[in-house]
């Protein structure tokens, strides 16, 4: 009995651990406070990322989401992850810009529409407009 006890707390000590932190949500603790470009002299608006955020910097973070054609951009290995589907987009729809990922990859990946994995090292960007607030480098499509 004592062993079998042993067993189950160890099974569900396990479980509890192993599970995943949700990316999305950690996403979403940014704030933006708009401030005057010192060169342009325009108002833009920064994101203000939270500790928490700031830890996973440089980081392997997995993410569940859509992919995003932006081969407009002229980019073969440049994508864009969503956490809702293309037609509820950060670009398309409602949601903020804490819902989309810049993904940057080695290599050409087949295009899909279903719900992916994606893993790759997330960056925060606070300070380049010529990209988006979160970027994912050395991206791949899990299995």
């Amino acid at each position: 009995m004592k062993v079998r006890m042993t067993l189950y707390l160890l099974l569900i000590s396990c479980t509890c651990f192993s599970q995943e932190a949700d990316v999305w949500k950690i996403l979403s603790e940014v704030n933006f406070e708009t401030t005057a470009s010192s060169e342009t002299g325009f108002e833009m608006d920064s994101p203000k990322f939270s500790k928490k955020l700031w830890s996973y910097n440089g980081k392997k973070v997995q993410l569940k989401g859509y992919m995003i054609p932006v081969s407009e951009t002229g980019g073969k290995t440049d994508y864009m992850i969503s956490s809702f589907p293309f037609n509820a987009c950060y670009f398309c729809g409602g949601a903020g810009p804490e819902t989309v990922v810049e993904v940057q990859t080695k290599e050409k990946l087949p295009f899909s529409n279903k719900l992916i994995t994606m893993e790759g090292i997330l960056f925060l960007n606070d300070f380049d407009p010529d990209h988006h607030i979160y970027m994912i480098k050395d991206a791949k499509i899990l299995k």
